[in-house]
């Protein structure tokens, strides 16, 4: 399968890295975007994660989307971390994508604090079961928030808590897009309990 991963200034990088090395581990097409800043209309391929560490990405979003055209993949992932999600949350042509994504019955998925900033004002939630980081859900009505689980899929949504649910998110969505065969694989060569 073929799947985007979104890196926006001050992203978590725990959340970015663990689920980047498991869909490559089973054998996905991963790629990683470089999105700008909200403040910024300057894309550069290194973006800076919320704890100083540097990444260089793949491929910068302009690239991405002449790359992309009218196609679409077959999964997206949004990292938290702040200012990351507001980042990724500023940019238009995200939004758009999450919707056409979702339309066509695309996996998105999201964690920690993107799924209360980023997902919101696509409409993804409504009718779907979501959880993210601790009390970034109280100002949102869509869907049925889940408290206390590492993450929630539902229909084509995977939604993630937090960064220490990120192993745990990681390998969900694995299963998802790689079966259970695989997951088990990475779950034992991973040293996983």
């Amino acid at each position: 399968m073929k799947i985007a991963v979104f890196l926006a200034p001050g992203f978590e990088e725990i959340e970015a890295f663990t689920v980047v090395d498991y869909l490559r581990r089973a054998g996905q097409d991963v790629i990683t975007v470089s999105v700008p800043s909200q403040s910024s209309t300057e894309i550069t391929s290194v973006v800076e994660g919320a704890h100083g560490i540097s990444v260089f990405a793949d491929q910068i979003l302009r690239d991405f989307e002449e790359s992309l055209g009218n196609s679409l993949l077959d999964a997206i992932y949004f990292p938290g971390g702040m200012p990351g999600a507001s980042n990724l949350a500023a940019c238009s042509y995200l939004v758009s994508l999450v919707q056409k994504m979702s339309e066509n019955k695309k996996i998105v998925a999201a964690m920690c604090a993107s799924p209360a900033v980023v997902l919101p004002q696509t409409g993804i939630l409504a009718e779907r079961k979501w959880t993210c980081y601790p009390g970034m859900n109280e100002k949102i009505s869509d869907g049925t928030h889940i408290a206390d689980v590492p993450f929630v899929f539902d229909k084509n949504l995977l939604t993630g808590r937090g960064p220490g649910t990120a192993e745990q998110f990681a390998m969900e969505f694995v299963r998802i897009v790689a079966g259970e065969e695989v997951a088990q694989k990475i779950k034992i060569g991973s040293c996983q309990r």
